[in-house]
């Protein structure tokens, strides 16, 4: 169901049971519950526009980004910052080039700033060194100040985190994720989404992998990870409380991306299931999401399922008969694209959407079985709101309608229609 009003105070939703829930309706004599009619909530599709951007992202493309940024021999951020050919500052000025090329072609749209601070010493930096990130940002055509960022980080290690003279190749780890930012940025320079995106390739810390076999031995090309934390780390602790006390533990902005990504990411288009893992990253690891999410903005990141560490902050060498070193002999392009579809049907999805309602509120002030929610309207929203429900003890939003249920039975959500079709990330209500 959309709802067109300005101020909304509705008694809602519906339900569908995903392939789990038919086990739970078969032991219930087939009868799934929380009962309720409701209509089924179908993922949405990527429109033509979004199709023909997926299409144009090429495996060939991001293996020629790849393989000259593994030119460099060394990304380390302690690396030189003047050789023409060797070291970060080769690679800062190669990424700034292509993405103002792309810039180019955008009729003023996107435009290209290279941002640039000195780290005082610290772990890792044994010297003040001056840290430089490469930023593209694509203006949105009806809501610039509302922005969506991807990011890649281009420096590289070995396996001394304060080597920066031997090679250390960075193929997977990460330029997979600069060649992914680089292609998308090329490939929607030509587009205009109605919210901002921002194209950034930043140095000075290390992120995930999008390689395709692991130390298991096992691959599985057509799925990627994607890890999304619970409990954002800036609630204080009378947030979390209140958070605790209504079961919304699972239901964060970080968890409600997450599903809105999972949902528009995994279909023939990108021809990628995303399994969302709840915790912010794996273990004894991390990336620069977590600068965001320290940031109190909502972020996840994505890392193959099956990793070798052989291929990970190693030196470039062989142990018996084993190759170790970020190689570019281990990167699989068609896979990495994939990936890059990923991101792009999430990206575009979240930019032609309007916002995430805001302000919502579900009534706790009487004792009712009636559930009545209120949130802030949107004139963006032009195409109205979308109430959403499920299950408390499923991970994805399953109905969407306008039917009588007890707020005490499930989770609901409110998410924002554009009249192209395009629905926000749902927002998790309140009590108030």
């Amino acid at each position: 169901m959309i709802l067109k009003s300005k101020l909304v105070a509705i008694a809602f939703s519906s339900f569908v049971w995903l392939s789990t829930n038919h086990v739970y309706a078969q032991m219930l004599g087939g009868i799934p519950w929380p009962p309720g009619p409701g209509q089924a909530l179908v993922p949405q599709e990527p429109d033509a526009e979004l199709v023909q951007i997926l299409r144009q992202i090429d495996p060939v493309r991001i293996q020629a980004i790849i393989e000259k940024l593994v030119s460099f021999g060394t990304r380390h951020t302690l690396s030189s910052q003047t050789d023409p050919t060797r070291g970060i500052g080769a690679a800062r000025d190669w990424i700034a080039s292509q993405m103002r090329t792309f810039a180019a072609a955008s009729n003023g749209r996107m435009n290209v700033t290279v941002q640039q601070f000195t780290q005082a010493p610290a772990s890792g930096i044994p010297q003040s060194t001056v840290i430089s990130n490469i930023i593209a940002t694509l203006k949105g055509s009806k809501e610039p100040n509302r922005a969506y960022v991807i990011s890649g980080h281009y420096d590289s290690r070995n396996t001394d985190i304060n080597n920066f003279t031997d090679d250390a190749p960075g193929a997977d780890d990460d330029g997979s994720g600069v060649a992914i930012s680089m292609e998308l940025a090329r490939i929607m320079a030509t587009h205009q989404p109605a919210a901002t995106i921002i194209f950034a390739v930043v140095a000075g810390e290390e992120q995930g992998l999008f390689g395709p076999t692991g130390d298991d031995g096992f691959m599985d090309p057509f799925n990627i990870r994607m890890f999304a934390q619970g409990i954002p780390s800036t609630e204080t602790a009378a947030q979390i409380s209140s958070r605790v006390s209504i079961g919304g533990e699972n239901d964060s902005p970080i968890r409600e991306l997450g599903r809105f990504v999972a949902e528009v990411s995994t279909n023939s288009a990108t021809n990628m299931s995303v399994q969302m893992i709840y915790r912010p990253d794996r273990f004894l690891r991390g990336g620069d999401h977590e600068s965001f999410l320290k940031q109190g903005f909502a972020a996840v990141r994505f890392t193959e399922p099956h990793e070798n560490f052989a291929h990970q902050h190693q030196n470039v060498r062989v142990v018996n008969g084993v190759q170790f070193g970020d190689l570019i002999d281990f990167c699989d392009f068609n896979f990495i694209a994939r990936v890059g579809r990923v991101n792009a049907a999430a990206l575009w999805s979240l930019a032609q959407a309007p916002g995430t309602p805001k302000n919502v509120v579900i009534d706790t002030s009487n004792l009712t079985n009636n559930s009545t929610l209120r949130w802030t309207a949107d004139s963006h929203a032009d195409g109205g709101y979308e109430v959403v429900w499920r299950a408390t003890d499923q991970p994805f939003w399953s109905n969407h309608g306008n039917v009588l249920l007890s707020k005490d039975n499930v989770d609901f959500g409110v998410r924002a229609v554009g009249k192209n079709g395009f629905r926000s990330p749902a927002a998790f209500p309140v009590p108030g």
